[in-house]
């Protein structure tokens, strides 16, 4: 925590004063009650003595005055704000592999509902677009705020066929690639880019896979290249453990139990390569722990916010409960 005017904490040294002064107060009282010689008399005027209960209330007041000066020093705290705008994208697995049951119901449906999640508690005016991957990349919905469009595309993956992970980063990272040129006629020069003006939203690629690149155009890595040359973080995923295992239907039609382990190398050399972090979530409270903490960083920022009110409240607070339990205790105020 830190304050606007520093200079005006040294009225905190009134706080010791006040104690002092409360000490001596109560020295000075001491002194005159053993003055008091006929003690019989003083015994049947005062039935009992309040004990520790009369340092309560001046307690109070003590926090209280602390309290009020330092809220004249204006004092700031870190707090999570919302960012303004963003872009992200789920690039999600949709592969066979992801019907494996290692993560219950399935890493699918897991998956499904981890990401709804996530994007449950993004700020409003991030737009958010769906990537899936399985034998071939599609793009499901273009980055846009209707939550409930997303929410729907979420809703219809299906797992089925092979894992082209390259081509599903490049498909994310078409959205962050400028127009291609273009002309008004035969012979006529293309229509240069429009210049980038440095406060376009920032497009953020969360990846999560739970198998190796089987399939696809471009390899992963050289996706994770092009990605880090764009400046685009890809957070990456690796869902499952070593130990799940798929049925997969073999040429006469036999079901075959096959080993579907996470590549959990590629998916951290991914996230290296674009300056992002790799998770590892074997199970279904991992990948909702993984989401809530991507959607802490992804979605706020920490800012000094001006906590005055803060200090100024709590300083009335420990004013008028001191003042009611002296009320209530001695029938008096303060």
């Amino acid at each position: 925590m830190s304050v606007q005017w520093p200079g005006l904490l040294w009225a905190l040294l009134l706080v010791p004063v006040a104690l002092a002064a409360y000490l001596l107060a109560q020295r000075r009282r001491s002194r005159y009650t053993v003055r008091f010689t006929n003690l019989d008399l003083l015994a049947n005027v005062v039935s009992g003595t309040p004990g520790w209960r009369r340092h309560v209330p001046p307690g109070f007041y003590l926090l209280a005055l602390a309290a009020l000066l330092i809220s004249l020093a204006r004092p700031q705290a870190l707090a999570l704000v919302p960012k303004e705008q963003a872009t992200i994208v789920l690039v999600m697995d949709v592969s066979g592999s992801m019907n494996a049951t290692d993560v219950q119901p399935t890493r699918l449906v897991s998956a499904q509902r981890a990401a709804t999640t996530f994007v449950e508690q993004l700020p409003e005016k991030f737009r958010v677009g769906i990537v899936s991957f399985g034998k071939i990349a599609q793009t499901l919905i273009r980055p846009t705020t209707d939550r409930a469009a997303v929410y729907e595309a979420i809703d219809s993956l299906h797992a089925e066929g092979a894992t082209a992970m390259g081509d599903g980063i490049a498909r994310a990272l078409d959205l962050k690639r400028p127009p291609m040129p273009s002309s008004t006629g035969p012979g006529a020069w293309p229509a240069p880019n429009p210049p980038s003006t440095g406060n376009d939203p920032p497009l953020i690629v969360l990846l999560l896979s739970d198998g190796a690149n089987t399939k696809g155009s471009t390899q992963p890595m050289d996706a994770a290249e092009d990605a880090r040359a764009l400046g685009v973080p890809v957070f990456t995923i690796a869902l499952g453990t070593d130990q799940g295992m798929v049925d997969v239907p073999d040429e006469a039609g036999n079901l075959r139990r096959i080993p579907v382990p996470p590549d959990k190398l590629t998916l951290q050399r991914i996230a290296q390569t674009t300056r992002a972090r790799f998770f590892a979530a074997p199970s279904n409270r991992d990948l909702k722990a993984v989401y809530r903490e991507l959607g802490s960083k992804i979605g706020f920022v920490k800012e000094e916010q001006e906590v005055t009110v803060v200090f100024a409240a709590a300083g009335l607070l420990f004013l008028v409960a001191g003042a009611a339990m002296s009320l209530v205790w001695f029938s008096r105020f303060p």
